[in-house]
């Protein structure tokens, strides 16, 4: 083959390969979609103590990942799940306060997630079960006209670490995620 047509090839090849989209999952295809759900700072919990009314009440998550309870002071609610939390919270509980506490958790209401870029209106939300990030560009409003449609930047904590990937538009999105909308250039 001629070098001029090597060079032909080459660029004709670079070409069709921007066109294409630039997304890469791996990261995110370690973290289980399917694994119980965190908790985290920002997420409100409906906690109910059963025959104590006074202690079932909505608490919410504070910046250090506690909870608050009468009775039991500051409980870690951080990098558990519900259920983690339940027997948690009737562990305090049995330890002086009630004989044999039955706990219930659930989340009343997750922590919300960002979108920034080229949306029409970036910021925070409320976030809702089952959303992609497709679904998520629509509650921001849509696309700007320049917005990049086939791809989004995810920052998502895995493991204690912010990790952040190219993601397909349909990639579901978990409470907490930050989606950019970058900018296309055709």
């Amino acid at each position: 083959m001629s070098r001029p047509l090597a060079s032909l090839a080459l660029a004709a090849a670079l070409a069709v390969s921007a066109c294409a989209p630039r997304y890469v999952v791996s990261e995110f295809a370690v973290a289980d979609v399917h694994a119980p759900y965190v908790l985290a700072s920002g997420d409100r919990l409906r906690i109910i103590v059963f025959g104590q009314d006074n202690l079932s009440n909505i608490y919410a998550v504070d910046g250090s990942g506690r909870i608050s309870m009468p009775l039991i002071g500051a409980v870690e609610a951080q990098g558990r799940t519900t259920q983690q939390l339940e027997r948690a919270i009737e562990g305090r509980l049995r330890a002086g306060f009630l004989r044999e506490p039955k706990v219930s958790v659930e989340v009343d209401a997750y922590r919300p997630f960002f979108v920034l870029g080229e949306v029409t209106s970036s910021g925070q939300f409320p976030f809702v079960n089952g959303m992609t990030v497709q679904t998520a560009v629509a509650i921001a409003g849509g696309f700007t006209p320049r917005g990049q449609r086939d791809w989004a930047e995810v920052t998502r904590q895995i493991d204690g670490q912010l990790i952040t990937s190219a993601v397909p538009i349909t990639f579901p999105v978990q409470p907490g995620d930050t989606i950019v909308i970058k900018e296309r250039w055709f």
